[in-house]
Parts: structure tokens; sequence; C-alpha cells
């Protein structure tokens, strides 16, 4: 929330006015997960990574297009200072030309404020981290992470911190989502991802998964691609807690040839087991929080029109993007070089139907749970598959490369910025 700045006051009308208005805000930030559902409306994000925009689409139902914003709103501004620093210019073209498969990445992972009033965007190729004014478009404010790009984020359960992996530097940095100050960071393993939240906001769970960028990709060059592994710290501290490296895990099972880096996870209901992608395989992991030992893998289908060259993969992903319904029961997996997404019966691990889409980048689930939401980057839109039935339901079309898709909140009658 935008912070209320005194004006002179020239009345004592004017003043209560002020007082009425600040005691109210200042309520809302000190409680800003309690922000009444009736007062906003629950909206999906979708980022368009490629085109530098995020689409805003009903959380449930027909997923119907809200409003877009541009999320690149100073890009000339960034641009010129890239140009003007060689380094920096490097490492912008080394993106375009590395994980950008050919395109600069301008928007990787958001999140809306618990007012609904700004959305929170991470910007790879920029390598920062921006706050844009849902009303107005204008930026906020702006951090620039160490390093030379930004990537996955995740927001505390009480809205108040967004923590974003700092990939080149193995760094995570926790910031104020209202002020964009940095509170706290910690370091990592190598290339850190995915960002994960205990629900009792505790604890922060940081997914490294090493250099995807190389063509080293025989198990035989494993080895190569860094130190991949778990990084658990104290959410309050950003102490240290515990390293969990799935290399001993996977070896303890007879998987010596299974890549260690973790991709997507997602907790069961109550955390006691994390389930989890890794690089080049076709399917998933179930891993015991308490035994520390993974207990359960999980082979999908291989498409037979996939190439078996795994330096065709992108960023070393197989399949990358996974959910898992509200109450437990079922898991959505975005089969991201295979081109299908499928739920998955959490009790028996039997999939249901393949459904077809085109290079599935993520899956969360909808506002009302029915859900599974995936994103095709491949064809420009994102589509609803049934928990229950484990049937596609509908698509509906985005903008360029679609990638992350989270829920968020904005105002009621938002339909866009007013520089969008």
């Amino acid at each position: 929330m935008p912070a209320i700045r005194p004006r002179h006051l020239c009345s004592v009308a004017a003043a209560l006015v002020l007082t009425l208005t600040a005691s109210a805000s200042a309520a809302t930030a000190a409680t800003p997960a309690e922000v009444s559902a009736a007062a906003l409306r629950e909206v999906l994000f979708v980022g368009n990574n490629w085109d530098g925009t995020a689409d805003v689409i009903k959380s449930s139902g027909d997923f119907a297009k809200v409003g877009r914003i541009n999320v690149i709103p100073d890009k000339d501004a960034r641009m010129a200072a890239i140009n003007a620093d060689p380094i920096k210019w490097i490492y912008f073209m080394a993106i375009r030309n590395g994980v950008g498969e050919g395109h600069d990445q301008f928007v990787d992972d958001m999140y809306s404020t618990p007012d609904g009033k700004s959305v929170v965007v991470s910007r790879p190729s920029f390598a920062d981290v921006v706050s844009i004014d849902l009303a107005t478009g204008a930026i906020n404010w702006r951090f620039a992470v160490s390093g030379y790009r930004s990537d996955h984020m995740a927001v505390s359960p009480d809205g108040t911190r967004v923590a974003v992996s700092a990939s080149t530097a193995n760094t995570v940095h926790v910031l104020d989502i209202t002020s964009g100050k940095q509170v706290g960071s910690f370091a990592t393993g190598d290339k850190p991802h995915e960002n994960i939240f205990t629900k009792d906001g505790k604890y922060i769970w940081n997914m490294a998964i090493g250099d995807v960028n190389t063509d080293l990709d025989d198990p035989g060059w494993d080895w190569t691609k860094g130190n991949r592994y778990i990084t658990v710290v104290d959410a309050t501290t950003y102490k240290q807690v515990k390293v969990i490296d799935m290399r001993a895990r996977l070896d303890a099972i007879g998987l010596k040839d299974f890549s260690d880096a973790v991709r997507p996870a997602v907790f069961s209901p109550d955390e006691s087991k994390l389930y989890f992608q890794v690089s080049f395989f076709n399917g998933f992991m179930e891993y015991d929080v308490a035994t520390d030992k993974i207990t359960r893998v999980k082979t999908l289908p291989k498409n037979p029109a996939t190439s078996e060259d795994r330096t065709t993969w992108v960023n070393d992903s197989r399949h990358h993007g996974l959910s898992m319904s509200p109450d437990g029961s079922k898991l959505c997996v975005a089969g991201t070089m295979d081109d299908y997404a499928t739920v998955v019966d959490r009790a028996t691990l039997q999939e249901g139907p393949l459904n077809t889409v085109s290079k599935p980048y993520w899956a969360t689930v909808s506002g009302d749970g029915k859900d599974c939401v995936v994103s095709e980057s491949g064809a420009d839109q994102v589509t609803a598959i049934d928990f229950a039935t484990g049937r596609k339901t509908l698509s509906v079309p985005v903008g360029d490369h679609p990638q992350r898709v989270r829920l968020g909140h904005v105002l009621p009658n938002w339909t866009g910025t007013s520089a969008g």
C-alpha cells in the first residue's frame, strides 16, 4: 500500500478526515491478510514473459479477461542503463540467447499487494523487482537484485513480504512488499529457483537448480551443473535451518542417474510431504519431511513425438509445473516437453487423461479450487483442467509466452491500468 503523504491542512474538518483515513490505512497495513475478500476481486495474473505484459483474468468460471498490465513501462530507461554498462549488456544478451530462447525475459513471477492496488513483478532481463500501481501503471518502487537476473518469487502468508531469487548471485532477497526495502537475505545453492513459504510463515524453502544453460546434459556430466540443494531458512532471522541435498536421497533408492535439481514443488496440505519435479525427468517424486526420505517416485508417460536429445529440452526441463487440489487428493502435472497436462490421484499415483497442451510451463489452482490452470507457453493461452474429471474444460488466449500464473486481487471495478 503506498504510504500516505501528509498534506498541509487548512481546516479542522480536513484534519479529521486525514486522521480517520490514516487510522483505517494503519489497521489495514497491520493485518493485510485480513482484508475483506468482499472488498476485493480475486483474479489470476498471467505473466507473458516475452512481451512484457501480464494478463489479468477471472480466477474461476469462464476465466474471462479482466485487464492487462504493461510490466515494463520503464523499458527505455532500463535499456539505456544496460547499454551503458558492458557487463550488464553481456548478461542481458546471455539471458536472451540462453534461458530466453532468443527472447528477452520481461516477467517471471508476480504477486498482488494485500490491498489490491499494486502488483509486484520480477523481471529477469532487467535483474530487478518492481511494484506497479494497478490504477496508473506507474512504478511505485524498484529493487535491483544482486547479480544479473531475478527469478521465482514467493509471498509470505500475511502478504507483507516477498522473497525473490537472484539467480546469478546465489541469493534470495526478502523485501517489504509495500516499500520494496530489503528486510533480509540468505545464501543458496547455485541458481536459486523456486521459493515456498510454509503456511505458518515460519520458514522459507528455496530450491537451487544449478546451471541449466549448458549442453552437458548427459547423466555422466551431471556433476558440472553445480551445487543443487534445498535451503530451508527461518523466515524471521533468515538464518539457515537445514540443507537438503537430494543427491544422497536419490542414490539411496537406486536413482543414481537422476538429476538432483529440484524444479517446481508443492507441499501436501499438512506439509508432511513435498512433491517435486527434477531436471530431465518425466514425472515427480514424493519426499517425506519427517523421515527425510524420498518415499515414492511417479514416472509419467513419454510423448513419442518428443525428442530424446536432452539438449533440445528447454532449460533442462522435461516436466515443469506442479500444483495440488485444495483437499490434497489430486496433483496436476505440466508435462512441458511432452506437450500434455494430467491430473494424478495422490493416493494411488494413477494419472488421468493426458490432455494435449502446448509446452505447458506452470500449473496452479483456480480460485474456487475446482480446476488446475496451466500456462501453454507454446500456444499463448491458459487452459483449465477439471480436478474431478481430469479433463480439459476450456482455454483462453493471453500474451506472448505465458509462464507463471498466480492468484491475486484487484479492486472491484478494475479493468486495466490507465497507461495500458
